[in-house]
């Protein structure tokens, strides 16, 4: 199952959101804003940018990114 790691008003998170949506892709979302243990987590991984998204085979990115999102559609 593809994470999604994202903020409240974020419009890069929204956007990946709207993608995946689209494109008919499941996703669990974390909101690091209501749960801020996930932003710990992410920090000590190295993101400092939202969304963060997590694929089933273990690679994640940050940010919007369509050729990303494309893979997993």
């Amino acid at each position: 199952m593809v994470e999604v790691f994202s903020k409240n008003n974020c419009i890069q998170c929204k956007m990946t959101k709207k993608f995946l949506k689209q494109h008919n892709v499941d996703f669990v979302e974390h909101n690091i804003d209501e749960q801020p243990k996930f932003a710990d987590q992410l920090k000590a991984e190295g993101f400092l940018a939202a969304p963060v998204v997590k694929t089933p085979n273990g690679d994640a990115f940050s940010g919007f990114r369509p050729d990303k999102l494309q893979q997993l559609a």
